[in-house]
């Protein structure tokens, strides 16, 4: 099968390229639209996507528009290898490349960076859906392990910014949608120059009843980045946030359940209550801050350095317990580049650095009683810190072969001690020895739209607070990091006027020690190492103006978007007491995922997106016994975008999703204790709004 789909890309790859050819022979004069080139940050400095030689996606804020903006989830799914569920309102689980298999929810195994802050902090735990998306016009995502610049990670690297750099300096905006299931989203952002000084601010309010008893969800937003051009290139930029997000879980449901209701939440058995009796949810709130000083020496030497903090207050009264934790995180980041002289023959450039943080976390675990907390069951203070150096060299060699050379030296330790019932006053300290994450990577210029690729990388990824100190309130030192090596080819193709990009990746990443999570009886888990995986996989992402942007035609133009994942992942060598798993599908990941869209722009500024993705069945145990059903998500949205004045745009628009009424599940619960593996995602369902920006 991976052959044939081999084929077929390469088929198309030709046949785009003849395309192409003829596209820009017969191009219409009367194309209005200038496509800015896609550009990337993601490796220290500014550089054309097409050349980067490693996986990176780039979601702008015109992709971003076209998307719901009540979550992440729709968009980042156009991303092939990126899997982003939702299994209620607010409830985020994200995964790069198979991932998911250690998230219950949550992020881990992916490291995220907001403005060149780390938004993970010390211990791997990243609280993604604190973020409104209406906050984030840009999102760039790296592919595989990239610990060489980023530290501890085998997933990948996503990164967020908090302004758009294609917009205005100085713009006010304000939006409202509201929708089924009681969906009402608010939004405000004013952008404003102050001679040499850019302030964003951002602040959102979102509530949501849901589809499912017991999820009701609720977030109040703020957020400020500010820019200070205080001589020549040297910027200090700050960020601040704000968050406080509530949402309740409905729980898991029998297949049985599910088809009898799939509106119900978790129901009670003769021995354990349910989500409603025990009112389960969680409650997080989040201040974060930082401050980016960029600073040129010169025209060829520069230093960016940020200092950065944030505080979270976590609380999760579940079905067995209430857990309680108080989260402290600060650190740096800083490094230097230096670029050589210009030469007609190469061009080169050199960066050293070093990225620390540290986080305290005090968890608390208490018996819950229908939601309020009981008796202390358990008690801990954990401090972990993961500080690393790197270096990078890259080269552009006769204006066509890109290289880089990239190495860091990683150390990660947590302390920890029990609070209650040990009453202990000394720190135990696990330290992990320091490993060494080297990349190489290279980029061919073929032709002047055709580039070829190639990188191998190791990825190395140490055990979060959230799996040292699982629910079973154990804190387990026997936990390894897992670690592997990825090798990974590509090619990226455009024609003349980048109206049409393809990128093609096949990979195989050979992780060791995979961390797995297993439940027990009681429902609480604990992880363990096991064994290993293989996992190669292809993906593909296509977009094409079929019809470029023009003033003249009915039709004012149409682009076509295509993305494509196949994994083939599989567990390597992994059993239990009494099983053995070794060959067995990756639990979580679907093999085939593919993402189809449609924008049309037509007269009188209305436009009409559609988005259809088909998601292969997935298995949801390590036995491969029990599998989610595939699926076929069809999205539409329609709007008028009118533009009044010489700055003031107007949008209204309406969108369905699910417009085919698909039975699905976006976010099962993997080995879930009791056949639980269901959470029903919405039926067909609507929203409307409108905005205004000037």
């Amino acid at each position: 099968m991976l052959k044939s789909y081999t084929t077929l890309f390469f088929v198309l790859a030709a046949a785009i390229t003849a395309g192409a050819q003829t596209k820009r022979s017969s191009a219409k004069k009367d194309t209005v639209t200038h496509l800015q080139t896609v550009t990337v940050k993601g490796y220290l400095s500014e550089q054309p996507v097409i050349s980067v030689p490693a996986s990176v996606s780039v979601l702008g804020a015109a992709q971003l528009k076209l998307q719901p903006d009540n979550s992440f989830v729709s968009a980042l799914n156009t991303v092939p290898g990126v899997r982003a569920e939702e299994r209620s309102p607010g409830s985020y689980r994200l995964s790069i490349r198979g991932s998911l298999l250690r998230s219950p929810f949550g992020v881990r195994d992916v490291k995220i960076y907001f403005d060149d802050i780390p938004l993970t902090d010390a211990g791997g735990n990243t609280y993604l859906n604190s973020i409104d998306i209406s906050g984030v016009p840009g999102v760039e995502i790296l592919k595989g392990p990239d610990g060489s610049l980023f530290g501890a990670n085998s997933g990948g690297v996503m990164l967020l910014s908090s302004t758009n750099k294609y917009a205005d300096s100085s713009y006010h905006s304000v939006g409202i949608n509201t929708g089924s299931y009681g969906l009402f989203h608010e939004k405000a952002n004013i952008q404003q120059q102050f001679g040499k000084n850019l302030l964003n601010v951002n602040q959102s309010y979102q509530a949501y009843q849901g589809y499912r008893q017991n999820s009701n969800m609720s977030r109040n937003y703020v957020q400020v980045a500010d820019k200070w051009n205080y001589s020549g290139k040297n910027e200090l930029r700050f960020l601040g946030l704000y968050s406080d997000l509530t949402y309740q879980t409905p729980g898991g449901l029998t297949l049985a359940q599910a088809a009898a209701d799939p509106r119900q939440a978790r129901q009670p058995t003769p021995v354990v209550p349910g989500a409603l009796q025990q009112h389960i949810g969680i409650t997080t709130t989040m201040y974060l801050g930082g401050l980016v000083n960029e600073y040129h020496f010169s025209n060829r030497f520069r230093n960016v350095l940020a200092v950065f903090g944030n505080h979270v207050d976590f609380a999760n009264p579940f079905i067995t317990n209430f857990e309680q934790r108080s989260e402290n995180t600060y650190g740096f980041r800083t490094y230097f580049e230096l670029a050589g002289l210009p030469q007609e023959n190469i061009n080169w450039k050199v960066n050293l650095g070093m990225e620390w943080q540290q986080t305290n976390s005090r968890i608390s675990n208490y018996g819950n009683n229908r939601g309020v907390k009981d008796t202390t069951q358990t008690s801990d203070d954990i401090h972990s810190n993961q500080h690393f150096i790197f270096a990078r060299y890259s080269a552009d060699i006769y204006k066509r072969l890109h290289l880089e050379a990239a190495l860091s030296l990683n150390w990660y330790e947590y302390d920890f001690k029990n609070l209650y019932p040990l009453n202990q006053t000394d720190f135990t300290n696990r330290n992990f020895t320091p490993q060494l994450m080297p990349r190489l990577a290279l980029s061919y210029q073929f032709m002047d739209n055709f580039i070829w690729r190639a990188s191998v990388s190791r990825g190395y990824s140490t055990p979060t607070t959230a799996e040292v100190r699982p629910t079973d309130n154990i804190v387990n030192t026997g936990l390894q990091a897992q670690y592997g090596w990825n090798y990974e080819t590509g090619f990226r193709l455009r024609n003349q006027d980048e109206t049409m990009f393809l990128d093609v990746s096949a990979f195989y990443y050979r992780i060791n020690n995979a961390i797995v999570r297993r439940l027990n009886a009681d429902e609480t888990e604990h992880y363990i190492n096991a064994g290993g995986t293989n996992q190669p996989g292809v993906e593909l992402s296509f977009t094409d103006w079929l019809i470029h942007p023009n003033t003249n035609h009915f039709v004012r133009g149409l682009q076509f978007n295509e993305s494509f994942t196949f994994s083939k992942f599989k567990f390597r060598d992994y059993a239990d007491a009494t099983t053995s798993y070794s060959g067995n599908a990756l639990t979580g990941v679907p093999q085939q995922v593919f993402v189809s869209s449609l924008q049309i722009r037509f007269p009188q500024y209305i436009s009409l997106f559609a988005q259809h993705n088909y998601t292969s069945k997935i298995p949801l145990n390590d036995g491969n016994t029990v599998y989610a059903k595939s699926y076929n998500l069809l999205q539409a949205k329609v709007s008028w975008q009118p533009t009044i004045g010489h700055r003031t745009h107007l949008e209204i628009y309406a969108g369905a999703e699910n417009i085919l009424n698909q039975k699905y599940s976006l976010g099962n619960d993997l080995n879930a204790v009791g056949n639980r593996y269901y959470n029903p995602s919405p039926l067909r369902n609507y929203t409307v709004g409108m905005g205004i920006s000037f």
